[in-house]
């Protein structure tokens, strides 16, 4: 196996960032205002000569998206499965139908970015891109499903229960904004509920009251002007200070730039807040001045309103959830009660770390009006030594007296969860040193531990308390005999096996009620009113249905899913276990094509995402299922099962040590897990050592671009949103803790950027040219391939207009699929054997 050593390659890092240096004077010249243009210019435009004429046909230029063979279009277009949710009554389940593949035109709907969002400014919406289109309400009793009455043609935000199960809220969009509705669940009907245009940008555009009788709408202010308009010209520089103060802030995107994004996040951020009662049908009442709330919860008994604003001053360096933010109670009248918190711009918060002062403010379930939220004690920073990281505090109407300290937590509190009993509940904390997580159990003045785990011990792992949604709008943990219910995925050496289980809260003990079977992947979803339980059911053959369960275990349908490609039921599928060099345990699912003959030799495709781990035990725990159904969809690597691909998806490439350097070993731990993962397919008799690609998306990807470049494993490579160039993230990557300037050589040995030359294998790039994700510019592609392009390397750049981070629209994904089988087709299926320096696994 050859396997290249990592050497620094400390290239100027201004080329990289694509701005100006200083360079030789043997450089070739640059073109400049004062030197003229390197090229002839072309002349005037049109409409400096002449006006075209009024009977001129309009340029229209061809569509270059191309599409996979029809068999697979046919399966891209396949119906999908619709989101399901129970009532919090649990009579009723919903059944939310959406459009999971858009046009490029919806998707390339204008939007503007400003300060870490994507915003609909014609209609002051959060930009969407998938839309709801129907909904249906199932009876669990009967099983009778009932289609709620909607427009044709209408679009949808997500549908929200009632507290009390009765209703169902949801924004209609409409051309000129957001329209409030609401479906009568009794009845099936749904009708506008209020004409003010709803405002989502910061929140989701409306909140329950308890009880849910009415709501509390986030509304466009009546009397809002028109939005500012953008300079014609520069009104002045954009200026940026530091002062001295660290400020170790990943690479946001979407940011603030200048005073017109200001003004413009202002206008489209600032809302009116309605109160809508829904039994008189009455006019929404206005509750206090217009502001830029960032959210807003009705307190369980219903006489205050949690209410956080952002205020001024903006920054160009984080986004608004950094922000200044005023924390304040008020009466329903809007009359403040009580300023919780005044918190200033948060730009200097260590890597890791969390914002000082009042966090996580929420209304106490158990104590009527009470306040309940978390502080920090490091003063936000994980490296501090200290005794406790976090404190939870408690403050009870009318707020006129200090807060009172409810309990002290050792590390950084995750979660704190409240049980159905008076002053019983759990607190959660993580030790960012051991990746270590600990529940404890707080019953009056008695403590105790429940949960003591690594957080990668998928098979330790206890599963989530099941909650009660209350008609005040709080959620609790029901407790029967002293045990609540706990539901996990059920992770084994055998693959998933999802269970409920209840835990004595008395000395942690556990007794499994319901556990899926050794030959289908059962889920526990949710309790019904009749006491049954619902469980999601699936099996190789079987798409997933939901059930209505018995005590006794027999099961009814309440949905009917058909199989959205039966021509692939053929498709086999296996948990397959081989073993790192270095004695670490792994895994991946390997998937056959329909019609595959044993002993066939087939190409291979090895899809894989890299994932840090403390220690080998709990990085070689299997974490797939060889029971669930095989959907196809959208640009899943399985789609190369249709054109006689064997796929190994989720090959585990684990990074293993010490969660500060660990990255120091990235390189020869992902070649050491995919050289593994090929000997184990090959030794199985289905792949073609010759014949071999990888692939990955974002993290994935950048894992791809380093296999490529360090090993000769593999034919060629399909990398997909990814970062090639770790400088361009100087303050930290995925779980990277070190700063670029604390470990330099790291940062630049684990970036193919830097490895260009020697990355000699074919490479296909696909970047969405709006993506948003922190880290993964679009740059980080373009540059990687101009360094390719400069080393004479194979490669191939694919942009996809209007994109983010994932594919969403048709025409995108189609294209995507065609590119993708291209690339393998040519570098991989069908390439010529024994090529140099490509050495067969083993």
């Amino acid at each position: 196996m050859l396997v290249r050593p990592a050497v620094a390659r400390w290239l100027c890092l201004l080329c990289s960032l694509s701005v100006g240096c200083a360079r030789g004077a043997d450089a070739e010249p640059e073109p400049s205002a004062a030197r003229g243009p390197a090229e002839p210019q072309p002349g005037p435009a049109p409409s400096e000569t002449a006006e075209r004429a009024p009977d001129a046909a309009p340029i229209e230029i061809p569509s270059t998206y191309e599409e996979p063979p029809a068999d697979v279009v046919d399966i891209v277009d396949a119906p999908s499965t619709p989101s399901v949710t129970v009532s919090p009554t649990g009579d009723r389940v919903l059944l939310a139908h959406y459009d999971a593949l858009p046009s490029i035109e919806d998707v390339a709907a204008p939007f503007e970015r400003l300060a870490g969002l994507r915003i609909d400014a014609e209609r002051f919406a959060e930009r969407r891109t998938r839309m709801y289109e129907s909904l249906d309400l199932v009876d669990i009793a009967s099983g009778k499903k009932t289609a709620v009455s909607l427009p044709e043609g209408i679009r949808m935000g997500p549908p929200r229960w009632s507290p009390d199960g009765t209703r169902i809220a949801f924004t209609r969009w409409q051309d000129d904004g957001l329209r409030l509705w609401v479906v009568d669940v009794a009845t099936g009907t749904a009708k506008e509920a209020a004409p003010d245009r709803v405002n989502d940008v910061l929140t989701q555009g409306f909140a329950w009251l308890p009880g849910g009788n009415g709501l509390l709408l986030m509304t466009v202010p009546p009397d809002t002007p028109a939005a500012p308009r953008r300079p014609r010209r520069p009104v002045g520089p954009s200026v940026s200070d530091t002062t001295g103060e660290k400020a170790t802030n990943r690479t946001y995107q979407d940011l603030l730039q200048n005073p017109y994004d200001e003004a413009l996040f202002e206008h489209l951020a600032t809302v009116q807040l309605l109160e809508l009662d829904l039994e008189t049908e009455g006019p929404a009442r206005p509750v206090g001045a217009p502001s830029m709330v960032l959210s807003v919860d009705p307190a369980p008994g219903g006489e205050y309103l949690l209410v956080e604003q952002i205020r001024r001053p903006f920054s160009y360096a984080v986004p608004y959830y950094r922000f200044g933010l005023r924390v304040e109670v008020w009466d329903r009248r809007a009359k403040v009660v009580r300023t919780v918190a005044d918190l200033p711009l948060a730009e200097e918060i260590p890597i890791g770390g969390v914002r000082q002062g009042p966090r996580r403010v929420q209304w106490h379930p158990q104590q009527p009006d009470t306040l309940v939220w978390t502080e920090a004690l490091d003063e936000g920073d994980p490296k501090k030594e200290v005794l406790y990281r976090d404190r939870v505090m408690l403050h009870a109407a009318p707020f006129a007296d200090v807060p009172k300290m409810l309990v002290k937590v050792q590390h950084r509190l995750t979660r704190i969860a409240w049980t159905e009993t008076p002053g019983q509940f759990l607190v959660t904390d993580y030790d960012r040193d051991r990746r270590w997580t600990k529940t404890v159990l707080h019953d009056q003045k008695e403590e105790r531990v429940l949960i003591d785990r690594s957080v990668r011990d998928a098979y330790g792992d206890p599963g989530r308390p099941v909650y009660e949604l209350r008609s005040d709008g709080t959620y609790v943990i029901p407790v029967e005999d002293g045990a609540i219910a706990l539901a996990g995925s059920g992770a084994t050496p055998k693959g998933y096996r999802p269970f409920l289980q209840r835990m004595s809260l008395q000395d942690g003990s556990t007794e499994r009620i319901f556990e899926s079977g050794d030959d289908e992947f059962a889920s526990f979803v949710d309790y019904a009113a009749s006491g049954d339980m619902l469980v999601w059911r699936e099996s190789k053959a079987e798409p997933a249905n939901l059930y209505a369960q018995d005590s006794a275990g027999d099961r009814r349908p309440l949905t009917t899913f058909a199989d959205p490609h039966p021509q692939l039921t053929g498709i086999e599928k296996r948990i397959l276990k081989y073993t790192r060099k270095d004695g670490v345990e792994l895994s991946g699912t390997l998937y056959l094509p329909p019609g595959y003959e044993e002993g066939e030799r087939l190409p291979l495709v090895v899809w894989a995402y890299p994932i840090e781990f403390n220690d080998k035990d709990t990085a070689g725990q299997v974490r797939a299922s060889d029971n669930r159904f095989t959907r196809l969809r959208g640009t899943s690597p399985l789609m190369f099962l249709t054109q006689g691909y064997a796929v190994l998806d989720g090959a585990a490439m684990p990074i293993v040590g010490d969660p500060e350097t660990m990255n120091d070993s990235f390189l020869p731990q992902i070649v050491d897990s995919a050289a593994a993962a090929i000997d184990a397919v090959v030794e199985l008799g289905v792949a073609d050592p010759q014949r071999v690609g990888v692939a990955g998306h974002s993290y994935g990807a950048f894992m791809t671009a380093n296999l490529l470049a360090h090993s000769d494993l593999f034919r060629a490579g399909i990398a997909r949103s990814g970062a090639y160039n770790r400088t361009l993230t100087p303050f930290g990557f995925q779980s990277e803790r070190r700063t670029l300037w604390e470990a330099p050589q790291a940062y630049m040995n684990v970036s193919p950027l830097f490895a260009a030359d020697e990355l000699d294998e074919p490479i296909l790039l696909v970047h969405g040219e709006d993506d948003a994700n922190s880290g993964t510019y679009p740059l980080q592609s373009k540059r990687l391939f101009h360094a390719l392009k400069g080393n004479g390397g194979t490669a191939r750049l694919v942009m996809l207009p209007h994109e983010s981070h994932g594919y969403v629209a048709r025409e995108s994904v189609l294209h995507v699929l065609a590119e993708s089988f291209r690339w393998f087709d040519t570098h991989v299926k069908n390439a010529k054997p024994g090529p140099s320096g490509v050495a067969p696994a083993g």
